[in-house]
């Protein structure tokens, strides 16, 4: 163990700026509900997006089910989402009863295979999910899956909750490219309010929407006129107060996190039995180190004597119990859910904790061939 020091595989990042921030907000007598700070929060998005507008909410699963709704999707309409993602893909709008439809994915990038998806596509299908995993784009191109959305005449959402600080190779910015784009500040990403989620779309009628189904349905800000139907999604100031200094970190924090990334990669490319999916680092910013191995559970407890933390990828969503049921065919889902690991991923890294995780990795393949 380096310096009898366990080394989680995430954990968030917090500094005296984020307490410094609250502690003056909570001195001026604040009333909590978002206001001015979420309203800088939100701008902050806006402009790194290079957005029209960004609606934060309060988590990231909440923001998929708005966007949906917003955009028209219905109880009964189909939405095409990939067997590989966190299980709040699906979730999102089996709230309101629209239907998952699973597609698998592609094997170097665990994006949405374009192929399987265009074959998947019914009468029935309302939408597209593009969840861009740790932060990657399809090799397909994003430019092929807006192509096919507007032959099927279908309405492209992207869950971008892994890929704050991505790019696509034309420059816009992951979650973008669809008419909405969703982020989460979940605990581990790469800036966290605790909680929460955020919308960006460059289309004022979706934004005006959302900002109403966020916030009861109401006509205006703080009145109790409602012109349609709406709930209570919103945000936090002392979330807020969070984001907005997360987001003045936000660029070093994508830098380090290409840095980690490309020194795993280094110490590791002498071991056969470890692979890396395709991670181009000149757009994409890695979320997590995510690899595949052999003798994955015989390598997360030889890390963990070594005080090293992993976590398993996630399980492919047909071999979840409350998915099951779902039919077809997921090789490459299914691949990751046997061999898929994150590695220690935190920003708090140091080169000298990364060459320890690599040499016990190599180490353990030597000691079991």
């Amino acid at each position: 163990m380096l310096d009898n020091i366990f080394i989680p595989q995430m954990e968030p990042w917090f500094g005296q700026e984020e307490t410094n921030e609250i502690n003056t907000y909570l001195s001026e007598g604040g009333w909590m509900t978002e206001f001015k700070r979420t309203s800088k929060f939100e701008e902050q998005i806006a402009r790194y997006t290079n957005s029209k507008h960004c609606i934060v909410v309060n988590n990231g699963t909440i923001s998929l089910t708005l966007a949906a709704i917003a955009c028209g999707i219905e109880a009964g309409d189909e939405v095409i989402i990939p067997n590989y993602t966190m299980i709040a893909s699906p979730n999102s709008i089996k709230m309101f009863g629209a239907i998952p439809v699973f597609v698998d994915v592609e094997p170097s990038t665990l994006c949405l295979d374009i192929n399987k998806v265009e074959q998947a596509i019914t009468v029935k299908t309302k939408a597209i999910m593009l969840v861009t995993a740790n932060g990657r784009y399809p090799d397909a191109g994003i430019e092929a899956f807006e192509r096919l959305c507007e032959k099927y005449n279908l309405i492209l959402i992207e869950d971008a909750a892994q890929s704050l600080g991505s790019f696509y190779p034309d420059g816009r910015h992951i979650g973008a490219a669809g008419t909405v784009g969703s982020f989460s500040f979940s605990a581990p990403k790469v800036i966290s309010t605790g909680q929460g989620g955020a919308l960006i779309t460059n289309d004022d009628t979706i934004a005006h929407k959302l900002r109403r189904l966020k916030d009861f349905g109401r006509s205006g800000g703080g009145n109790d006129i409602h012109d349609s139907i709406g709930y209570n999604f919103k945000f936090t100031e002392l979330q807020a107060c969070l984001g907005v200094v997360q987001m003045t970190k936000l660029e070093w924090r994508v830098n380090r996190k290409k840095e980690i990334y490309a020194l795993y990669k280094d110490l590791l490319k002498d071991c056969s039995r470890i692979q890396f999916f395709n991670q181009n680092l000149e757009y994409t910013t890695p979320w997590f180190i995510d690899v595949l191995v052999e003798k994955r559970e015989e390598l997360i407890i030889y890390l963990k004597e070594k005080g090293i933390g992993t976590r398993t990828m996630y399980p492919p969503i047909n071999k979840q119990k409350a998915y099951e049921t779902v039919g077809g065919d997921y090789p490459i889902s299914n691949r990751v859910g046997i061999y898929g690991l994150w590695l220690p991923s935190a920003n708090q890294l140091t080169n000298e904790q990364v060459k320890y995780i690599a040499k016990s990795i190599n180490d353990f393949y030597l000691e079991t061939k």
